[in-house]
């Protein structure tokens, strides 16, 4: 291959785009307990300040797509990048809870923008040979920035300054500067430059890259991928066609059941979680958060290599019995706090880091890879923002209810706390059993079957389970 270190230090530095999105999503788990203290703000508004951030993201994922399709994906990771070295400037610098709210969901489009503009960049850039490796990095950047986050939460953790959750923010701006210096060096998508009908400038950029007896063959499939695109349906069209009902059911489904588990309480609310478990007020609980981010990394690393093997089904069924048995053991060591003692308390966080490996080799890539197979190349578009609105939706969803859930159950067992957050766990447990029944009838076994014998099943009024 041609100039391959000069292709991986482009996708490292796109990447970087996923390591932000990791970063700027964790960082409020270490930051929250001392914001609590510091600016004196109730479990609401730490639900209200989480889940904002991710309706923010949620916008930006959506308006993306037409702004890189019109100004270059180039330009667009540029405008994330500045978006994400402002947006940790104002979320250390708010003065309050309107601010902090503000500057969160500021900095939520800038995570949406790079969700959506940054694997799609390095796919376009990223010779035919490793894009596969090359869009996973991305992929893989995410957990390491969520890593990231709590590593740096964990160092600067500190019981006697409740404001160092600033300082937490601002850690934020030094990767974003790389990003943002690193890409004004960096050319832009030779498929955005053909959709424009600039092809030399393409073919000048793709010369640096890619083998030269392979160029006119990536021209003339990237032109073929355009042409394609062109004749996509939209939303409203795809909402007609009755055989897409299986497509469109399954891709919110398993959004929701990603997100119906409960995994983005744990990432954005472990130390608190912790805490409830009985470790300290704020430099014990965000270095047990460390091992979350840990675990989550390298179970990410071993779902690329279990993804293909064993089958999507395979997958969905050992990940979610997983979690729910790990999830039950949560809430029974909740439960057993008084009578186990510290042995209790690092039960939750052993149960918590099972947890987390089987949803990280499970539900974790399979949410993304189901949406991008299950739908035909001519309503692919949609299916991704259909995706997209479900994850950030249901996300957000379940970061802003997680507390009042624990206050409900909390109030329900005679104002005990333990039995309220082991009854969090519990109903997270019940809608992994749900969606494993959901899954027995309706989840497709999409392995190795090619994307114009899926859309003719559907066409034929086939359902999910025989295909």
């Amino acid at each position: 291959m041609k100039n391959k270190n000069y292709v991986w230090f482009m996708a490292a530095i796109a990447a970087t785009g996923g390591l932000l999105f990791g970063f700027d999503t964790g960082v409020i788990s270490g930051a929250l307990p001392y914001m609590q203290t510091d600016l004196n703000i109730t479990d609401g508004e730490k639900e209200t300040i989480t889940s904002l951030a991710l309706i923010g993201a949620m916008v930006g994922a959506l308006v993306s797509g037409y702004i890189s399709d019109m100004i270059g994906r180039k330009r667009v990771i540029l405008i994330a990048a500045v978006i994400f070295l402002i947006g940790a400037v104002l979320c250390g610098a708010a003065p309050d809870v309107t601010n902090l709210i503000i500057a969160r969901v500021f900095l939520g489009v800038g995570i949406g923008i790079a969700s959506f503009s940054t694997p799609l960049y390095i796919a376009e850039i990223s010779p035919a040979k490793i894009r596969g490796t090359l869009v996973s990095m991305f992929q893989l950047l995410i957990t390491v920035g969520l890593l990231g986050a709590f590593l740096s939460d964990s160092a600067i953790a500190d019981d006697s300054n409740a404001s160092c959750w600033r300082t937490m923010f601002y850690v934020g701006v030094i990767p974003a500067i790389i990003l943002l210096v690193g890409m004004l060096f960096l050319p832009e998508s030779p498929s955005w430059l053909l959709s424009k009908g600039r092809e030399q400038e393409a073919i000048k950029i793709m010369e640096k890259v890619e083998d030269q007896e392979t160029i006119q063959k990536e021209v003339a499939r990237i032109k073929g991928d355009l042409n394609v695109k062109s004749q996509e349906m939209g939303l409203v069209e795809t909402f007609k066609q009755k055989w897409m009902i299986y497509p469109i059911m399954i891709a919110a489904m398993i959004m929701f059941f990603q997100q119906a588990v409960g995994i983005n309480t744990v990432i954005y609310y472990g130390p608190d979680i912790f805490q409830k478990a009985g470790f300290g007020h704020g430099e014990a609980s965000v270095m047990a958060q460390v091992s979350v981010g840990v675990v989550n990394v390298i179970f990410t690393i071993v779902s690329l290599f279990l993804i293909d093997r064993i089958g999507r089904r395979k997958l969905f069924f050992m990940g979610m019995t997983g979690m729910t048995i790990t999830l039950l053991m949560i809430g029974y060591c909740f439960t057993q706090l008084d009578t186990m003692g510290e042995s209790g308390r690092y039960g939750i966080v052993a149960s918590m880091l099972l947890y987390i490996a089987f949803f990280a080799v499970s539900m974790g890539p399979l949410g993304w890879l189901i949406i991008t197979e299950v739908f035909p190349v001519k309503v692919r578009g949609v299916g991704s923002s259909i995706g997209s609105i479900a994850n950030w939706s249901f996300n957000a969803l379940i970061v802003w209810t997680f507390f009042k859930m624990i206050g409900f159950l909390t109030t329900y067992f005679g104002n005990n706390e333990a039995y309220g957050t082991a009854g969090a766990f519990g109903v997270f447990a019940a809608v992994a059993v749900i969606g494993m029944l959901w899954g027995y009838f309706f989840l497709p076994e999409t392995k190795g079957k090619k994307l114009e014998d899926i859309e003719s099943h559907w066409r034929n009024g086939g359902n999910p389970k025989d295909l």
